[in-house]
């Protein structure tokens, strides 16, 4: 069994900092030592990490990896590849692709492709709809995070809009249900009310008026009451409004929380003011709000009110982001720059390094109950991120691995840079390279 010891790097863990080192067996952690060391007998590779940060590998619960069905965008192998340089080594991908992961054939049929092609761990949500329960029913919860429920404006069959329905799955299940809640009759009102007012050919400024505040409360709150009725396991996806934050409990522990909260990078980066330097790029949904909603957001990460910060990654081409507020694709790329987007608004004081790496792998583990994954711990699978704190690097065409081929983050020069990222063990990513000989391994839950 290959050995490899990562000596003297700052090992970020568990509310800690500290100059250590690490001996990887196979595929696992399985030493790991504190202070200063010299090189471990035996290992048959030895990776000096003085002067850099080692973390556990990032797990993102929200991605949308746009395979089967829309690989133009991108697909498991590309946004895995960007994954793993992003220093994301475990990812939870969304069911609206087409076909819809709506039955355990359209499951099974992801899990197979992402095992012959993803460079990072893979796991697959499996999407709720008003006539799938008997599916629902039939679903290996050691194999998915949750199901996914779409509660505002989706497309095909996504949309669950029968509360009959969302009675009985909140009421049926004891897997985590993940829910994107926006309130489409509030949506359709803002939108009739903006073009008779404007037009129809409104700019991007519109967008977080017609995806309002309103619409994102009263669909989250709705559903809280549900869950709270029935004691469903509640996760909010998205979080973009100060007001829904405030739905979520900071004053409990995350094992005794029935209703938790993510949110994603750019609802903590952007603000409705980078509208007119942005434009449609940073146009997703929900839509990115006021200053004052992203103050919020950061609060209420560092409070624990909310658990876990995720993408939403989503990418389009830049043909299909081009249009006006209403047909203008929403969603965008931003795996492969969430982790060093985090660790730069730390440098700033915004958050801590250590929360940073609490609320991007050690809560998605705990929170989604995955096995051995999440720590750097003696017997966990060795995924782990390596940052260079002296390299900054500049977010440009020639160095984007998204299959769209651009990034909200153009142009701008992070601090920080991703050296070397292991999955299972394997180095995945290494100095600006990604290693395609390495596959991940589909998760496990202990549910």
């Amino acid at each position: 069994m290959r050995k490899t010891w990562i000596k003297d790097a700052l090992i970020i863990n568990e509310g800690r900092s500290y100059t250590g080192s690490l001996l990887l067996e196979g595929d696992k952690i399985s030493a790991v030592y504190e202070g200063n060391a010299s090189v471990c007998p035996g290992a048959d590779e030895v990776i000096d990490a003085t002067g850099k940060w080692l973390m556990p590998g990032m797990i993102d619960d929200q991605v949308h990896f746009r395979e089967p069905g829309l690989t133009h965008k991108g697909d498991l192998h590309s946004e895995s590849r960007a994954a793993v340089a992003g220093g994301v080594t475990t990812f939870m991908d969304m069911p609206n692709t087409k076909p819809q992961t709506t039955t355990l054939e359209h499951l099974h049929w992801k899990l197979e492709r992402a095992a012959e092609v993803s460079a990072a761990n893979y796991s697959f949500f499996f999407g709720g709809t008003n006539d799938n329960i008997n599916e629902i029913r039939r679903l290996d919860k050691t194999r998915i995070p949750g199901l996914k429920l779409f509660l505002g404006s989706s497309t095909g069959n996504m949309l669950v809009d029968k509360k009959e329905t969302l009675e009985q799955i909140f009421s049926e299940t004891d897997l985590l249900i993940a829910v994107h809640a926006e309130r489409e009759e509030i949506i359709k009102h803002n939108i009739n009310y903006y073009t008779n007012l404007y037009g129809k050919d409104l700019d991007i400024t519109f967008h977080s008026k017609i995806r309002s505040e309103e619409a994102c409360y009263a669909s989250s709150s709705e559903a809280v009451k549900m869950a709270t009725r029935l004691g469903s396991r509640l996760h909010i996806l998205h979080l973009s409004t100060a007001r829904e934050a405030s739905l979520l409990n900071s004053s409990i522990p995350l094992a005794d929380k029935k209703i938790t909260g993510e949110v994603c990078v750019h609802h903590l980066w952007f603000t409705d003011e980078d509208y007119p330097i942005s434009g449609n790029r940073i146009k997703w949904n929900p839509a990115i709000k006021t200053k004052k909603d992203r103050d919020a957001l950061r609060d209420a990460v560092n409070t624990g009110a909310i658990d876990i910060v995720a993408t939403d990654h989503a990418p389009h081409l830049l043909g299909e982001k081009a249009g006006n507020c209403l047909t203008a694709a929403s969603g965008g790329p931003l795996i492969q720059h969430s982790l060093i987007a985090m660790l730069e608004m730390a440098s700033k004081g915004i958050f801590t390094r250590e929360k940073v790496v609490e609320k991007m792998a050690h809560l998605p583990a705990d929170l989604f109950h995955i096995d051995r994954r999440g720590y750097i711990r003696p017997g966990y699978y060795a995924d782990l991120v390596l940052i260079d704190p002296e390299i900054s690097i500049t977010v440009a065409k020639e160095n984007i691995l998204y299959k769209c081929g651009w990034s909200p983050f153009e142009g701008h020069t992070f601090p920080y840079s991703v050296w070397k990222t292991f999955v299972n063990g394997q180095l995945a990513y290494n100095n600006g390279r990604v290693d395609d000989t390495v596959r991940g391994m589909e998760v496990r839950y202990k549910n």
